[in-house]
């Protein structure tokens, strides 16, 4: 854990502090024209073309989260039903299994040449013996139309519930082509994002780069100045057992793509990588920010401890896992790699607590 934190100290200390800005206004990404540079009349200068490309990243990270959870939901729902169709399919072979109980029943009492209870008793030659065996067998007839009521009722039920649960899901598919459809068009967006950026001369790209990590490195002072780092220092929060494995395995990451929908191994998109981080250090966690906002114990921000997840957005559409010093360890977005830096960077929702 020493080596971890001395290469994180490392990090936060080259690398402070880039990172995505919050943004829900959208502005369609403008291509410079052809001969003209940075800064002159009909094309937008390189911080115009950063503020275009950051909110087209924020509104794809969103999308895409929505989507991410839209799938989660209707999978989970697919579970429910296969179970339900297993319970009626077990319940259908003892309902069979009494039937045919009963019927043997039946067959064999008319084997018996159907004569009455009353004149067996008399002709028979030990009374006492026959009206045992009679009660026996009345008792079976009636256990036997009971459990027969029961499962059939029961498999009514079920059946119901199936019929609910098929119609849920004919919804929440609905929602997630939806959802997909969506996510559609803002990759289709955010292709000539990434072409607008390629098409910049190495300078340009060099220096639009500087121009992210000076919005970062302005973010992040602004934080820091509302005594952030003073109250947790002042905490002295330490990591859990659980969540120091959580960083340990995460630090091993630093450096890979990110992918969106990725959880690994080798991309990731955020979500993914707290996920699969929490599973290493043997937590189960929800598969989507958004969820593990809603379903993860929340932390305060003045008393996060390292391990702990920092949710991000008004739509809680970015996750990163806070590592101590006033830094995030995230997988940012798109064309960018997992990386340490300012936990500030970003507008933060609030803190989760995997472990709590």
């Amino acid at each position: 854990m020493r080596g971890v934190r001395g290469a994180l100290a490392v990090a936060c200390a080259t690398a402070l502090l880039a990172g995505p800005a919050l943004g829900t206004a959208y502005a369609e990404p403008r291509r410079p024209d052809p001969g003209t540079k940075p800064g002159e009349p009909g094309k937008p200068d390189l911080e115009q073309i950063r503020k275009d490309i950051e909110r087209l990243h924020d509104r794809a990270g969103s999308a895409t989260d929505a989507y991410n959870a839209a799938e989660d939901k209707v999978k989970k729902q697919q579970k429910s039903i296969v179970k339900l169709a297993k319970r009626i399919d077990s319940t259908q072979g003892k309902l069979d299994k009494f039937n045919n109980t009963a019927g043997a029943m039946a067959r064999a009492q008319y084997r018996s040449g159907g004569m009455p209870d009353e004149a067996k008793l008399i002709l028979g030659n030990d009374p006492a013996s026959f009206l045992h065996d009679v009660s026996l067998v009345r008792k079976g007839q009636r256990a036997t139309r009971g459990v027969i009521g029961s499962l059939t009722k029961t498999r009514s039920q079920l059946e119901g519930y199936a019929e609910d649960a098929t119609d849920e899901w004919k919804k929440l598919e609905k929602n997630r082509k939806k959802k997909k459809a969506a996510k559609k068009k803002i990759t289709a967006q955010l292709k000539k994002a990434k072409s607008m950026e390629s098409g910049l001369k190495e300078k340009e790209r060099e220096r639009l780069r500087q121009l992210e990590d000076e919005a970062a490195k302005a973010r992040q002072a602004k934080w820091l100045k509302t005594g952030a780092i003073k109250g947790l220092e002042k905490s002295k929060a330490k990591a859990s057992p659980a969540g120091r494995r959580a960083i340990e395995w995460a630090s091993r990451q630093v450096g890979k793509d990110y992918v969106w929908g990725a959880e690994g191994p080798d991309t990731f998109d955020c979500s993914g990588l707290t996920m699969r981080a929490w599973e290493a250090a043997g937590k189960h966690i929800p598969r989507t920010s958004q969820e593990q906002w809603k379903q993860l114990p929340k932390a305060p921000v003045g008393k996060m401890r390292p391990g702990d997840l920092i949710i991000y957005k008004k739509d809680a559409s970015h996750v990163g896992m806070y590592v101590g010093d006033g830094a995030l360890l995230h997988a940012p977005r798109t064309g960018r790699q997992i990386t340490v830096e300012g936990a500030g960077t970003m507008p933060i929702l609030g803190v989760v607590r995997p472990d709590k």
